[in-house]
């Protein structure tokens, strides 16, 4: 270890230390992340500012048997995190746009947002996901389903090349062609720790984008479904879209037309004029009538309002579901299960893929996400009872949907990281599988707590 490493290390220790002592709330909040349903105990929190920081730090951890997570935002946190070192990201923040070529080197502890106001100010835009404050990195390292997905295809084949610290402590640089760099992007949570990206950005200022609500009182949930399957078959690729169905919580804190309804809404972004938007949306307003409509030219930098994802930190717990074909018969039969009925909140989301999706991508991906035709992704929110209801009702959404199922979206699964069926083939597994062996053979990135 150099003496500039390890005088990094150690003043990332102390802050940490002065951090604990000298503000506990702000420490636990920054620690817990987004994810509040799964404790953070590490035996010690470092905060990096650079790569040669993270380096020192991984070359400790590997030195005194300490297990290693990594942490940006918390969104994505697989399970409790016990003992061990944990690396928060977060002073790793930094965004650099380089608009002749049409890039950003992105640190991996900046968020989306971050790139998003970065790049608007030259007419870019990256292939982000519907929350400004999701972490890049982790969202890359799980494929990368972005609002114009159609359009672009996964976020992670338009990564140009990655830093990496592997449990060796050396800093390697991946570009496409290298077999390492296909295999961090196809599943490189537990290789090493991804120090900054360099993805690619596109040409776009604005788009038409924005939702359709309906009540479910008042339009059959299934009719719903129905109506937006048929329409979306028929779409250009420029149009990439969603449909979400929840039970909204009767709490004073939610505008009066939402509490305790039944509420169905279609997300849409496209990339083309707005009065061709306009003209494509048509059949979604026919549905029936509408509990809310914000479908409107906007700025890219607004894209975040199409979703209007919640900002605040919570528990949950949920899984995504690859599906070939769409059987709208057995979605319906989940929407009832999941509605007023469930005696708990659940948010189900169908998500249109293909288009680009479908076309082979610069990373090997599992090859189910390339063949699926839609996404189901199933959120559950919690609450004292704990994850075990979630379970119970997730094993039943999965019964009804295993005809069709070709697998499972790594990108989705929050809060079960022990179970790992269904997220790769059996090639892409064998693969990666040999990869973690040759790079991490005492599993230094594979669990939390000492070893």
């Amino acid at each position: 270890m150099s003496e500039a490493q390890t005088s990094e290390a150690r003043t990332t220790e102390a802050r940490t230390t002065d951090e604990r002592t000298t503000d506990e709330q702000f420490t636990a909040e920054r620690i817990t992340g987004f994810q509040t349903a799964f404790a953070v105990r590490p035996d010690r929190v470092v905060r990096p500012t650079g790569p040669e920081g993270v380096a020192a730090v991984v070359r400790h951890a590997a030195e005194h048997g300490l297990a290693v997570a990594v942490q940006s935002t918390g969104h994505g946190r697989g399970g409790p995190v016990e003992g061990g070192l944990l690396i928060d990201t977060r002073r790793m923040d930094e965004v650099v746009v380089d608009p002749v070529a049409r890039t950003a080197r992105v640190g991996a502890g900046a968020r989306w947002g971050q790139v998003i106001e970065a790049a608007a100010p030259h007419g870019l835009a990256p292939l982000n996901g519907s929350s400004p404050g999701v972490g890049v990195v982790g969202y890359l390292l799980g494929g990368g389903l972005g609002i114009l997905g159609r359009t672009y295809g996964w976020a992670a084949g338009h990564v140009h090349a990655l830093d990496l610290v592997t449990a060796d402590g050396r800093l390697r640089r991946l570009a496409r062609g290298d077999e390492l760099f296909g295999a961090v992007l196809g599943g490189g949570h537990g290789l090493g720790v991804v120090t900054s990206v360099e993805i690619g950005l596109v040409p776009l200022a604005r788009l038409y984008g924005g939702s359709v609500s309906f009540d479910g009182a008042v339009t059959d949930p299934a009719e719903v479904l129905r109506g937006y399957a048929a329409w979306a078959r028929e779409l250009p690729t420029t149009l990439t879209s969603s449909l979400a169905a929840l039970v909204y919580p009767d709490v004073p804190a939610l505008p009066p037309h939402l509490r305790g309804r039944h509420v169905l809404s279609v997300r849409v972004a496209f990339t083309g004029e707005a009065a061709e938007g306009e003209r494509l949306v048509a059949p979604l307003r026919a549905i029936g009538p509408a509990l809310g409509d914000s479908l409107r030219e906007l700025p890219y930098a607004e894209s975040h309002t199409i979703h209007a994802d919640p900002d605040f930190p919570h528990a949950y717990w949920g899984d995504g579901i690859l599906l070939g074909d769409l059987d709208e018969d057995a979605l319906a039969r989940v929407l009832r299960l999941t509605g007023p009925g469930a005696g708990r909140m659940a948010v189900v989301q169908l998500n249109h893929l293909g288009g680009a999706l479908a076309a082979d991508a610069p990373v090997p991906h599992p090859a189910a996400y390339r063949a699926a035709g839609w996404l189901v992704r199933a959120l559950y929110p919690l609450d004292e009872e704990g994850v075990a209801p979630a379970r119970e009702l997730h094993a039943r959404v999965t019964e009804g949907l295993a005809p069709q199922t070709l697998g499972r979206a790594a990108g989705f699964v929050f809060g079960d990281r022990g179970r790992t069926e269904g997220l790769y083939d059996a090639d892409t597994a064998k693969r990666l599988a040999a990869v973690k062996g040759e790079l991490d053979p005492a599993n230094l990135f594979g669990g939390f707590g000492k070893r």
